[in-house]
């Protein structure tokens, strides 16, 4: 796993909603906008499951996803990836619920989705476009 620098988990931190990508066994991608999305660590992040359809199928069928993130202010762009475990029990299920229910008691908070954080690229267009950072 790799650690966000800071200007990453600024950048993310800033952006609501975020769109996040899977894609199922044959490689069809998905592409979803998420609200409840938050770094747990530098490592890290957890995301709510309120109305996954093809999302929760695509994370059983191949645990990865990717998304990017954008500050309008700065023009910092990143893109994140990882592996997905995916928690319906436990204390990430906990952690969550509390979380999400803390907000808005009415959401279905079905599962705890945490990423490990396995790269970081430069999203930004101009000359470092593309370039892993992490």
């Amino acid at each position: 796993m790799v650690k966000m620098p800071a200007e990453v988990r600024e950048t993310l931190e800033k952006q609501k909603p975020t769109p996040i990508a899977t894609a199922d066994a044959s490689g069809t991608p998905n592409v979803v906008y998420v609200s409840f999305l938050k770094v747990l660590d530098d490592e890290t992040l957890m995301i709510s499951d309120n109305f996954f359809l093809k999302t929760a199928a695509n994370l059983e069928e191949n645990p990865k996803m990717a998304m990017v993130c954008y500050d309008s202010e700065t023009n910092k762009s990143f893109q994140i990836k990882g592996k997905i475990e995916v928690y319906k029990e436990g204390e990430y299920f906990d952690d969550m619920l509390r979380w999400v229910h803390g907000i808005n008691e009415k959401l279905p908070a079905k599962a705890a989705v945490i990423m490990k954080i396995t790269d970081i690229y430069e999203a930004a267009g101009g000359p470092g476009a593309g370039e892993k950072i992490a």
